[in-house]
């Protein structure tokens, strides 16, 4: 507990400034807590190692690293993309300017306190503050703990959600998580006495392991001195008469989890993206383009395969819902009538304690937007869309395998693009931009460390009560912690000096999609609801297709994610993936599976522990944006 806690504090404090200061590898970013593996590596093979042969009473075992594992894949959820980097530019109103008239669209809408109010301290956080002046607290502290009130609530009912599906997920549908199966394999106990794990002495993962440190060093090394040579990893070819990019890139990450995963989800994934591909790239050269402009987040392709997504997204969901229909029966009657044949001794909380935290922590978040400005119509509609996508994006990457992924759209424009802008007013829209923080750029949350935690947590025993206020605490911790380090590194050094995206693109982009509505006020999109009813009619379609026909080869999953942006990166390494498993599968079967699983594990954990490393070379040599890995 001790460690998990002081590793949770080093997180939040540190993510920030290898982010924002070093700007090398982006290990904070996505499901796959790369950051985390890092340094569990680090605690597994060096620290633990040593402590067994020197101090074997203080070595940990298999189950006391596992506690500080989970803990720190919840915190890498926190302090960059996941809200602290969003969180902190976008309530500080600093890209206000005549020529954009936010003053008169925006700045009268926005409650006092929610955002910062000294305009000399807001452009102190964007350029940075005169020597000594250090950070006002005083004006930050009120508006975060407001932010803190729905935050906690959004996190409760995020880990709560987990706590009523886990079951379902993991024991009835038996999900993969492949994410986690990296840090399973290392702590796993030696049976020969060894003090060294079975997965540190293994030569096949070591192979795997030493293919992305050499060509990432290699890499990082020419940052240092030119002539030594980059290994390329990415290519594009152009397509359609050019409208567009057919992307190679591998990521040897996302080699190694689509191999981890059943064969027709990761064809799906890579079909359905080249299907997305034919029908814009057909588009383009026929001149037919979607005019919605519905955000830089999602699909970017088109608004019609974004609402297409969507749609399927929603069945996915409700389609789940369905499916799990006697669980969760079983939970409501645990939670209501205190039902004694349904056992939930070994959840981290209780279902009547998740249920009743999930209905006071949505009661809550309503209240807090309806306040924020938005209607409580609206209110309600955002935060159950919202809630929709993050469950829907956590089957995705627990099944999956999808290290990084995103939704095709985000809640926010699924509202307003539903019901106009018109229906919610000024007010209504000031508050849909605030919905950025938290639900806009989902590459990673807590949701998802929640689930991936509790499938580690299988092997911590039956009473696993106390994981629940850990998991809390790495949240309060990693919150804490990058709060603290982004306020003093942006006095210090100015925001805007140190990250384009997270103090530039970043914050401007929720506010540039409101001033347009407001500007330009619009109905409800019939149109969207169209495609959206069509996307999940083929969803449905799909779903119906793999629970009754043996011989169909599309998983339902691909057609989800096909379209975003990412998987525009990600197909090919999928690909590989697939045409890799498929040939050992025929010809040597799960034998030679398991034989070459090991190699691919390194594959992953070899990129992220090079990635690390760099990191910290780059930080004593003073080196930025020296960046080896990025998906």
């Amino acid at each position: 507990m001790i460690l998990g806690i002081l590793m949770c504090g080093a997180i939040g404090t540190g993510a920030p400034y290898a982010n924002m200061v070093i700007r090398g590898s982006t290990l904070f970013f996505d499901f796959s807590t790369a950051g985390a593996l890092f340094l569990f590596f680090l605690l597994v093979g060096i620290v633990n190692v040593l402590l067994r042969f020197v101090f074997p009473v203080l070595a940990l075992n298999r189950r006391e690293l596992l506690v500080v594992y989970i803990m720190m894949i919840v915190a890498s959820a926190i302090p960059t993309m996941g809200l602290t980097e969003y969180l902190l530019p976008m309530i500080a109103q600093y890209y206000a300017t005549p020529e954009n008239d936010w003053a008169t669209l925006i700045l009268p809408y926005i409650p006092e306190w929610l955002a910062p109010q000294n305009a000399q301290a807001i452009k102190w956080f964007f350029e940075g503050a005169p020597a000594g002046v250090g950070v006002p607290w005083e004006m930050w502290i009120p508006p975060l703990l407001y932010w803190a009130i729905l935050l906690l609530a959004l996190y409760l009912v995020m880990i709560s959600s987990m706590v009523i599906i886990r079951r379902q997920w993991m024991e009835r549908e038996r999900l993969l998580y492949p994410i986690v199966q990296v840090a399973t394999d290392m702590v796993e106990e030696s049976r020969d006495g060894s003090r060294i794990p079975p997965f540190l002495r293994n030569p096949i993962m070591w192979a795997g392991f030493l293919i992305p440190v050499i060509i990432s060093s290699l890499n990082a090394t020419h940052s240092y001195f030119n002539f030594v040579p980059i290994v390329p990893i990415t290519a594009s070819v152009p397509i359609f008469r050019n409208t567009l990019g057919l992307l190679f890139r591998l990521s040897f990450p996302m080699l190694g989890f689509s191999y981890l995963i059943n064969l027709d989800i990761a064809f799906s994934l890579w079909f359905f993206n080249w299907v997305s591909k034919i029908v814009v790239g057909s588009l383009r050269v026929l001149g037919i383009a979607g005019t919605e402009k519905l955000g830089v987040y999602g699909v970017q392709s088109d608004p019609m395969l974004a609402h297409q997504g969507q749609g399927a997204m929603i069945i996915l969901v409700l389609f789940g819902l369905w499916v799990g229909r006697q669980h969760i029966g079983d939970v409501l009657r645990k939670a209501f009538h205190g039902d004694d044949t349904v056992d939930d001794s070994g959840e981290i909380m209780s279902y009547r304690g998740a249920v009743f935290t999930w209905i006071a922590g949505a009661v809550t978040m309503t209240l807090w937007l309806t306040i924020a400005g938005l209607p409580l119509w609206a209110s309600i509609a955002t935060l159950l869309t919202a809630l929709l996508i993050f469950v829907g994006l956590t089957r995705i990457v627990v099944e999956s395998g999808l290290a990084t992924a995103v939704g095709p759209m985000i809640a926010n424009s699924v509202v307003v693009s539903a019901v106009g802008s018109s229906a919610l007013g000024p007010a209504g829209m000031i508050g849909m931009a605030y919905t950025y923080v938290w639900g806009a750029d989902i590459r990673t949350f807590v949701m998802a460390s929640c689930a991936h935690g509790l499938k580690l947590a299988d092997h911590l025993g039956s009473h696993r009560r106390p994981l629940f206020w850990l998991i809390v605490a790495a949240v309060v911790i990693s919150f804490v912690g990058s709060v603290w380090s982004v306020l003093v590194l942006c006095y210090e050094h100015g925001g805007i000096n140190l990250s384009s995206w997270f103090f530039g693109g970043g914050v401007r982009a929720p506010f540039e999609y409101i001033a347009l509505k407001l500007n330009t006020p619009t109905g409800p999109n019939w149109v969207g609801w169209i495609h959206t009813g069509v996307g999940g009619s083929i969803m449905a379609g799909l779903m119906m297709a793999r629970h009754h026909l043996l011989w169909w080869p599309l998983h339902p999953l691909g057609y989800v994610v096909g379209s975003v942006w990412l998987m525009d990166e990600l197909w090919f390494s999928i690909f590989l993936a697939w045409l890799i498993k498929l040939t050992v599968m025929k010809y040597g079967g799960p034998k030679l599976y398991q034989m070459t699983r090991p190699f691919f594990l390194g594959l992953i954990l070899g990129q992220y522990v090079i990635s690390g490393f760099w990191l910290f070379i780059d930080y004593l040599t003073g080196m930025t944006d020296n960046s080896v890995f990025w998906i």
